[in-house]
């Protein structure tokens, strides 16, 4: 049988569609190439971030702002000295940009200006790490990045 150019560009085209057909179903029904967003809530956090640069703007006009340290229990944010532990309230969101599983929330509940995040809860790797808070009614946000 002969095949004629016109036959050989069909065939060809035929031939590239399929294999971008089966990649692309390939790699959208395949766990193992999932891929998350950076949060569910994309265009609802876009909404806050003026918000957000206005709470950084409060904690970098701090005389003391939030630190952390990696201790052998896990990270400790220890808070400014010169609140009063009774009016700070708000809460810490670990974040894992290599997989949304991993993230968790805890509530700010000091007892004394240290709050720790426990080892058992974080894996190796990146860490980012939001202090959302709020001291006197006025709002605070630290965010830093860590590698754990």
């Amino acid at each position: 049988m002969k095949i004629n150019w016109g036959t050989g560009i069909v065939l060809a085209f035929i031939g590239f569609i399929s294999f971008i057909l089966y990649f692309i179903i390939t790699m959208s029904t395949n766990d193992k190439y999932d891929f998350d967003l950076v949060t569910e809530d994309y265009y609802g956090q876009e909404l806050q971030f003026q918000a957000d640069l206005n709470k950084e703007k409060n904690s970098q006009a701090l005389t003391e702002n939030i630190n952390w340290k990696k201790t052998n229990d896990g990270i400790v944010i220890v808070f400014p000295e010169d609140l009063d532990l009774t009016k700070i309230e708000g809460k810490v969101f670990l974040y894992r940009p290599s997989n949304k599983q991993f993230d968790f929330e805890i509530p700010i509940s000091l007892s004394n200006r240290n709050l720790l995040i426990p080892d058992k809860r974080l894996l190796g790797g990146r860490w980012n790490i939001k202090v959302d808070w709020n001291y006197n009614e006025e709002a605070y946000l630290y965010k830093t990045e860590i590698i754990y």
